[in-house]
């Protein structure tokens, strides 16, 4: 992969990096499922790698590359450990403790709605019996809001 050094920006998270439809999302970038356009996830560099020659899809794949100090970031698809703050009827407010392995240095919170604490009969979930504050847990990003 090639890297464009002329292309290269100070971002901040939640800053627009490329419509998907031209470009790949790499390390600390996503794509928002509801506009289909990329955004940055951390502060850091944004760097534009250029797709190798054989490759299928030649969109080049924008990535941000954030200093270290900043911590780890969820983003769509990240694994996180949580604590639940808060419970009622239809979610449950969490303080996210890691991102993946790596503990975050920030303050996220995050919810967990009814919809999405299990497969089937989703109606029939009663938050009050399925989390308790204090309690533990793992769960997958599924949207990111600033």
């Amino acid at each position: 992969m090639v890297v464009k050094e002329e292309e290269m920006v100070l971002v901040t998270p939640g800053e627009v990096l490329g419509k998907a439809t031209e470009v790949k999302a790499g390390k600390g970038a996503y794509v928002a499922k509801h506009n289909g356009l990329v955004y940055a996830s951390l502060t850091g560099l944004l760097r534009t790698l250029s797709p190798p020659p054989d490759s299928p899809d030649q969109r080049p794949t924008v990535e941000v590359t954030g200093h270290k100090a900043h911590g780890p970031v969820p983003e769509p698809g990240s694994v996180v450990i949580a604590r639940v703050t808060k419970v009622m009827t239809r979610m449950a407010s969490a303080d996210i403790m890691c991102v993946g392995a790596k503990s975050v240095r920030e303050k996220f919170s995050g919810i967990i709605r009814q919809q999405d604490v299990r497969a089937t009969e989703i109606d029939k979930v009663d938050m009050h019996l399925s989390f308790r504050p204090g309690d533990i847990v793992r769960a997958s990003v599924v949207s990111f809001m600033l």
